[in-house]
């Protein structure tokens, strides 16, 4: 029998695929301070959903799309005058959500089970779930490892990115792409609810350990494929949510290694390799 043909096994590669995931795109969202927005993208993409379900077209697909809707507009938004990052994502995102609801409201009898969407479900995932995660990770590790230093130079010195001729406008647009895809892709197995435990958790853990940024993604991915395996193992054990167990881990890891830190004493008022807010774009500072 293959390991392929075995609920466990499934759930254990797609805990591995979207511990990687989180933990290597998890560096750049703690990096640009995204946690707000990758919680509140979450929330922006129930829409696509909604319309998915009533055009009964795949879910994530539906989300998947929406989503880079309103990356886009976050985007757009966060460059008019007088408005900043947060601003712009608090905007979209509600009014996305805001627009989800009613487009509910407006169908009788509306009764698509959403439930999957919202809260995962890695012991039911797919042999066609698999090759879809896995070929989000080849693409999204690809474009990272072509973009990397210049989503790490935006994030870091915003204005010597500027200074050289870097487009910073379409990497933000490529780095919140990216982390829109990763949240899709880590849905089936977390759920939209439980999804940003994966991609803030291990990173934010991973923080914590090291200074060096080069030793950030190692650890980062360690820290999330050992969480991601050790929720699925402990909901075959107890019979529990495997997104929440998953999402506990990421807890847990990270409650750890901040005492640890203060153990140490390495906790400081400001965090050498973290960026200044360069999420807001200089039109939106101006």
């Amino acid at each position: 029998m293959s390991w392929l043909d075995s609920t466990v096994h499934r759930a254990m590669i797609e805990a591995a695929l979207v511990g990687v995931l989180g933990g290597v795109v998890g560096v750049f969202v703690i990096a640009r301070r995204l946690p707000f927005f990758t919680m509140a993208l979450t929330h922006g993409t129930f829409p696509g959903i909604v319309i998915a379900a009533l055009l009964g077209v795949d879910l994530y697909l539906g989300g998947g799309v929406f989503g880079l809707l309103v990356v886009l507009a976050v985007v757009v938004f966060s460059r008019a005058r007088g408005q900043d990052f947060t601003a712009a994502t608090g905007i979209a995102l509600s009014g996305g959500f805001a627009l989800g609801v009613v487009l509910v409201s407006a169908q009788d009898g509306f009764s698509k089970d959403l439930t999957a969407y919202t809260v995962g479900d890695v012991l039911a995932v797919s042999t066609t779930d698999l090759v879809i995660t896995a070929g989000v990770a080849v693409v999204v590790l690809v474009v990272m490892a072509a973009l990397g230093k210049e989503l790490l130079l935006v994030a870091f010195d915003r204005d010597g990115a500027s200074a050289v001729g870097l487009p910073t406008a379409v990497l933000d647009f490529a780095l919140l792409a990216i982390i829109e895809v990763t949240v899709v892709a880590t849905v089936p197995a977390l759920g939209a609810i439980l999804t940003v435990a994966l991609l803030v958790g291990p990173a934010a853990t991973a923080r914590l350990i090291t200074d060096r940024l080069v030793l950030l993604f190692p650890i980062a991915v360690a820290v999330g494929v050992s969480c991601a395996l050790a929720g699925v193992w402990v909901s075959t054990q107890w019979n529990v949510a495997a997104g929440a167990s998953i999402a506990l881990f990421c807890g847990a890891a990270f409650g750890v290694a901040f005492l640890a830190s203060v153990l140490r004493g390495r906790l400081r008022p400001a965090a050498g390799v973290l960026a200044p807010p360069a999420a807001v774009p200089e039109e939106a500072r101006a």
